[in-house]
């Protein structure tokens, strides 16, 4: 190879991640909304990057994800895919553009493909409607990540942001859910704020990776949110969240440091002025 020349990592695929599990390595996954973020986790050296609809909650200041749309998912989609060249790129699909027919779901899902260049899509549940979607998403040559446990769009009605699966009804009814979204065709399986312990057994019913998220050590990956991971969004604190920066804090900071430097009239200075 020529100095001129750089080698290209290969970009992940879903035969990565099923490699992975399968030799007992842990999946890294993190979101990433835009293109400049989605570079610089990109070249973190993740597995995968979500583009999740949690966008709505950390950068529109919406309660839920409920009203995020499909343009604006689109739009992180496009947006973020021309910062990722090597993670495995999925979309999540928003609420009402999937669960009403397989219909909506495979033209709903073949845009985000189609506009985003992304390399899958994430559907949230494990209902007969949701599985039925994923089954024919997957028919279509996309790739599906499932979400299982605590399902950000239906957060009215599971009460709440709350840990679910506590009960062994619920810890069957999970393991089932998990088992049809396999059996469907999905790839992968996010689970979000479930017990540990429930969390494992659920990862050791499918052949299939899961990520986990507030979901304990057993899952076969892990995600967060970028802005929670960054400490960008100080005012959120999950018993699971673990902060490797506290970024919040250096960019008050700075904006404070530049606002005073203007005020001073010490900026802009020769150095910065043509």
């Amino acid at each position: 190879m020529s100095s001129g020349e750089r080698s290209v990592a290969k970009p992940v695929t879903v035969r990565d991640f099923h490699s992975k599990k399968e030799r007992g390595e842990k999946l890294v996954l993190c979101t990433a909304y835009d293109a400049l973020f989605g570079r610089l986790v990109d070249e973190s050296g993740v597995d995968g990057i979500l583009v999740g609809d949690s966008v709505g909650m950390v950068h529109a200041g919406f309660s839920s994800t409920l009203p995020v749309t499909l343009d604006q998912m689109i739009y992180h989609g496009a947006a973020a895919r021309r910062g990722v060249t090597r993670a495995m790129l999925i979309i999540d699909m928003p609420f009402l553009t999937y669960q009403v027919s397989v219909d909506d779901a495979l033209r709903n899902c073949g845009r985000v493909m189609q506009e985003t260049l992304a390399q899958g899509v994430k559907l949230e549940g494990g209902t007969d409607e949701v599985v039925a979607a994923i089954r024919g998403v997957t028919r279509l040559g996309v790739p599906v990540m499932g979400h299982l446990g605590f399902t950000p769009q239906s957060v009215h009605a599971l009460g709440g942001f709350r840990v679910q699966g506590r009960t062994s009804d619920d810890a069957a009814r999970l393991i089932d859910e998990a088992r049809r979204v396999e059996d469907a065709g999905a790839f992968a399986i996010v689970l979000e704020l479930l017990p540990a312990d429930v969390a494992a057994e659920v990862s050791g019913a499918v052949a299939i990776p899961t990520i986990g998220i507030g979901a304990g050590a057993s899952c076969d990956g892990q995600v967060l949110v970028l802005p929670d991971l960054l400490g960008l969004n100080d005012r959120f604190n999950p018993k699971f969240l673990k902060r490797y920066a506290s970024l919040a804090g250096d960019v008050r900071a700075a904006v404070q440091r530049f606002a005073e430097d203007v005020r001073a009239g010490r900026y802009p200075d020769g150095d910065h002025s043509f």
